[in-house]
């Protein structure tokens, strides 16, 4: 074989080699650039996602924030209704004291139901039932 043949035929399988070595590199490359964006997608995702369960959490907070104000409110107006009704009991102990008419031992207890509304003068409650 002729020395200018081997050597064209080295040539042409560096050139192979290189144009399968560029080619590999190309499909390499494309290949991460691919897992790249779904990388990236994946991240995208993953902050919305985030953002999403921030919402969520803050909302949460809110809301029981909101309960935790809703029930001092509650505790304070069932303290002032307490209170309020400590009073009307008060005041009408002071008028069984002043009228000389009122029957002090009494059934008391019955006058503060009937005023309440849970008992009517006839000894029957509101829902029907004797008492």
């Amino acid at each position: 074989m002729d020395t200018g043949v081997i050597i064209a035929i080295v040539i042409a399988a560096l050139i192979v080699l290189a144009v399968l070595w560029v080619l590999g590199r190309r499909a390499r490359e494309r290949r991460l650039e691919t897992r790249r964006d779904q990388a990236r997608e994946i991240r995208r995702e993953a902050e919305v996602g985030g953002a999403r369960a921030d919402q969520a959490r803050a909302e949460a907070e809110e809301r029981a924030a909101s309960a935790r104000r809703e029930e001092a409110a509650a505790r304070e107006q069932a303290a002032l209704a307490e209170e309020r009704a400590r009073e009307v009991k008060e005041r009408h102990l002071d008028a069984d004291r002043i009228d000389p008419d009122a029957d002090v031992d009494g059934p008391r207890e019955d006058r503060v139901r009937e005023e309440r509304g849970r008992v009517d003068p006839g000894g029957v409650t509101s829902h029907g039932r004797e008492t």
